[in-house]
């Protein structure tokens, strides 16, 4: 059991120098400054925006970047600085859920299959198969199925990308299951979940952590997608992708409609990635004994 204690002890010591790694990192910082913004304007959105993001003036329908309308007004006269700020929080409510969502099961399923030999390999078909699937076209089957709203949009997008976090961890726990101090757990008697739990849990942290960054960034653009085609969140909130959907018929005479939520978009995803860089090269130890 001294190896067993050795190995268990081992991921205990890396967490500080993680720690150190991070605050090192350059990427990881400013990452998490841009997305702290982005949230910041997403739970501030009420104080910042000028005007209601859903009342409508066609009066005021069309209007180019003001000192009144910053980022100018649509079709309907509706402020697209205010919808544009509101918009924040869609998409990082769909990321953060179908990363939470999505990672937490998908470690589960990974956990079980990787461990267990009997449930691997009925399972790990039924995750290929829709793996087979492309993301945005299994997430648009899914929405035809129900009716459009922002709790649907966040289970489609997770029910396709599940798979990816099974399979990963699946593979992680293959490589962890031969490892001495996994063996010597288990000739010692100790229970199934015990096992997952002590030895196999907290060596799959590090590659999960890094994976949900990437899947809360293609959420978010899996969002926006839905919403511009029709099939994601409804019309009538102002969600970056429907901004830019009802943008698009006048793009050529007003560029702004589509380009401000772009910029959001575009700026939020680049953060999450940035963060989700920064940790993979913070935990890649290849990496770390370069720098």
């Amino acid at each position: 059991m001294a190896v067993a204690q050795s190995e268990i002890a081992a991921p205990v010591a890396r967490r500080n120098w993680l720690g150190e790694a991070i605050r090192r990192h350059p990427t990881v910082i400013a990452g998490l400054a841009l997305l702290l913004i982005m949230a910041g304007i997403a739970i501030f959105a009420p104080y910042l925006g000028t005007v209601d993001p859903i009342s409508v003036s066609p009066v005021h329908r069309l209007r180019f970047p003001s000192e009144r309308y910053w980022f100018g007004t649509d079709a309907y006269g509706r402020d697209v600085y205010s919808r544009t700020l509101y918009g924040a929080r869609i998409s990082l409510t769909v990321g953060l859920g179908v990363a939470i969502l999505s990672t937490a099961i998908g470690l589960a399923i990974g956990l079980v299959t990787g461990f267990s030999r009997i449930t691997d390999t009925i399972v790990m078909r039924i995750m290929d198969g829709l793996m087979s699937i492309p993301p945005v076209l299994l997430a648009i089957a899914l929405m035809a199925l129900t009716k459009a709203s922002v709790e649907n949009v966040v289970i489609a997008i997770t029910i396709s990308e599940v798979p990816r976090v099974a399979r990963l961890v699946r593979g992680v726990v293959l490589s962890l299951r031969e490892q001495p101090f996994v063996e010597a757990a288990v000739a010692a008697g100790t229970p199934f979940f015990r096992t997952l739990w002590r030895h196999i849990l907290p060596n799959t942290v590090a590659p999960i952590l890094v994976q949900a960054t990437y899947i809360c960034a293609s959420a978010m653009i899996t969002e926006a997608v839905l919403s511009f085609i029709g099939a994601g969140t409804p019309p009538q909130i102002p969600s970056w992708g429907n901004i830019m959907a009802e943008g698009r018929s006048y793009f050529q005479i007003k560029p702004y409609l589509i380009i401000f939520p772009g910029i959001f978009l575009s700026l939020t995803v680049l953060a999450v990635n940035l963060v989700g860089d920064g940790l993979r090269d913070a935990l890649d130890p290849r990496l770390a004994r370069r720098m």
